[in-house]
């Protein structure tokens, strides 16, 4: 890929960072927003960029960086251009996790995660197992149809936790799982950071097993893989990274289906740049997306996975069209 690509790239994140600051219920313009990153202009505008603005841009950009490389790296390994946390079920399975933790009172900005990629970790093997089971093998299209039963699974299980809870604890956990990054604080953000600076960093370390894999088990163990380990470390890593997202904005789908594509249609091959760029068109994608759920009917606001599902659930179908 050239460096003009990857200008166009970055040059695209920056853009939407700049719209997430600049439109809201309250416009601020940009050199109003310039200043107020520095400390300076009146207070309301600081409060209003810094600690309501900026930490949404912030969670939303961890977000789509979590979910893009996740799905790039759940796509190389499983040889199939429609797998995706959302559709495996791995986002499913954090959900469950994080309502168990919330309902257990486990809210802590470093715990959340961890119980999330618990559930994450548990929907995975549960994914394979089903897959296995049903046709001998990790099939690319029965883990897909896998995925899907373990995601509504996931779902009935998180109903089940919150048939008794209080009605404002269900009117947040609903909001929570139609995906939202209304309520990014600076703890929260800096904890996620750091867990997906972690996971998808070590995901780049692994690109090579990636590019291999994608080549069929056969051929990976001939050149030296070890075919199961490798794809059980792929797999726990993306459901980290997928888990890091549920944990700070619920369920958002179809990211991580979507920005693999894109990144491929711009020249990308090795696992390696697919990554790096699903990361960047990820977070680009989800801040503009959270722009136009929060602005689109305001003053109320639209949930974000409402928003990357009428974008993804096209893209999906057309995908499925060609994948038959």
């Amino acid at each position: 890929m050239t460096n003009a690509r990857w200008v166009l790239l970055l040059a695209t994140l920056a853009l939407s960072c700049v719209a997430g600051l600049v439109i809201g219920p309250v416009p601020i313009g940009v050199g109003d927003v310039m200043r107020a990153l520095t400390g300076n202009g009146d207070a309301q505008t600081v409060a209003i960029v810094r600690d309501l603005r900026l930490t949404r841009v912030c969670l939303a950009m961890i977000t789509g960086v979590g979910l893009g490389m996740s799905g790039a790296a759940l796509q190389g390994t499983l040889r199939n251009a429609l797998a995706e946390p959302y559709l495996l079920g791995v986002s499913g399975g954090a959900a469950v996790g994080a309502v168990l933790a919330v309902v257990a009172g486990l809210t802590a900005a470093v715990a959340l995660p961890v119980a999330a990629f618990t559930g994450a970790a548990a929907a995975v093997a549960l994914v394979l197992v089903i897959a296995r089971v049903a046709s001998g093998r990790a099939d690319p299209r029965v883990l897909l149809m896998a995925g899907v039963v373990v995601g509504a699974f996931a779902n009935a299980a998180i109903m089940v936790l919150l048939a008794g809870a209080g009605e404002g604890t269900l009117r947040n956990a609903l909001w929570w799982m139609m995906g939202s990054v209304s309520g990014a604080d600076w703890a929260s953000v800096r904890w996620l950071a750091l867990y997906a600076v972690a996971a998808g960093t070590l995901l780049v370390a692994v690109a090579r097993d990636i590019d291999l894999l994608a080549l069929g088990e056969d051929a990976a163990a001939g050149l030296g893989v070890r075919v199961s380990s490798a794809t059980r470390r792929i797999f726990l890593l993306s459901a980290l990274l997928a888990a890091v997202t549920v944990a700070g904005a619920g369920l958002v789908g179809f990211v991580g289906l979507v920005v693999p594509a894109l990144a491929r249609a711009l020249g990308m091959r090795r696992a390696r740049e697919v990554l790096v760029a699903s990361a960047v068109l990820g977070a680009a994608l989800v801040v503009f997306a959270d722009v136009v759920a929060r602005t689109v009917r305001a003053p109320a606001e639209l949930p974000l996975g409402a928003i990357t599902a009428l974008v993804g659930v096209p893209f999906f179908l057309v995908r499925l069209r060609r994948a038959a």
